[in-house]
């Protein structure tokens, strides 16, 4: 903007147009529609910038060197935080009344949160991956945008790559790799985590992606409890492409989903370290 038009608050944040995409579809007008819209608008809005801050800590991973673990930390810890207010957003739609839901909800149909396509993007980058949700996207225009992420490597295979090039023997998780190959992988992740203060870098790096992890498991069981509060047992609207599971059932079997399974079973292998002697 120039000096004679100086920019504004309203204008940096184009708040005319952004207050133009909330579209009310029922008729007569459901009061608790807007709040339900916003809501969701208002994820993808941060699910944009989660997207934003992980390809950062991609590259970093990629070019691997101390400052860049830390750089990637310090974004994750970003990401971790920005977690934990999705977490508690999820509360807003639990002031909904059941019978003020259902005001609007058949006009949803068929569309379904399960047609995210930035909140699957996120679970690709995290190592999320799932073929059957990534066929409920439809025709979404970023669909080509998720199937490179859905084919190129996680951040837990960044991870994994950049813990071989430091000498450490490990391999990602993967349906082919044998006991032997996950054994071996935990024991060089126990070294990392039975010395932290020699490995403090890494040890910091794999705890925040841990805190990303359990964020990302918080996130799913609290939408559960809100879903059950909702709709009880009814189908979801988008129930019907989630192998003819009732909405609850499928949302249930992914609560125990783990982005990096390695670093919490790896706290089964720790031994207690004897305290020097003053």
């Amino acid at each position: 903007m120039s000096d004679e038009h100086p920019i504004s608050y309203s204008d940096y944040l184009r708040v005319p147009t952004l207050l133009e995409q909330q579209h009310c579809r029922v008729s007569p007008p459901a009061h608790d529609e807007l709040q339900f819209i916003v809501v969701h608008q208002v994820y993808e809005l941060w699910f944009r910038l989660i997207l934003h801050e992980l390809d950062t800590v991609d590259a970093a991973l990629q070019t691997g060197g101390d400052a860049d673990v830390r750089t990637a930390t310090r974004l994750l810890r970003r990401v971790e935080t920005i977690l934990k207010v999705l977490v508690g957003q999820i509360h807003v739609l639990e002031t909904m009344r059941p019978v003020e839901f259902l005001a609007f909800r058949y006009e949803l149909n068929p569309a379904s949160g399960f047609q995210s396509v930035q909140f699957r993007e996120v679970e690709c980058l995290l190592g999320l991956k799932s073929a059957v949700l990534m066929e409920l996207v439809g025709d979404d225009p970023r669909i080509d945008v998720l199937r490179r992420r859905f084919e190129a490597p996680s951040l837990a295979d960044r991870l994994y790559a950049m813990l071989r090039e430091r000498g450490f023997d490990v391999s990602a998780p993967d349906p082919e790799r044998d006991d032997e190959t996950r054994r071996r992988t935990l024991d060089a992740l126990c070294d990392i985590y039975q010395q932290p203060d020699e490995h403090a870098g890494l040890y910091d790096l794999c705890e925040t992606l841990v805190d990303i992890d359990e964020q990302i498991i918080l996130w799913r069981r609290h939408h559960v409890m809100m879903v059950e509060r909702q709709i009880g047992a009814k189908r979801g609207t988008g129930a019907g492409s989630t192998g003819h599971l009732d909405g609850i059932r499928y949302l249930r079997t992914t609560l125990d989903k783990q982005a990096l399974p390695d670093l919490w079973a790896v706290r089964t292998q720790l031994v207690r370290v004897e305290e020097s002697e003053p």
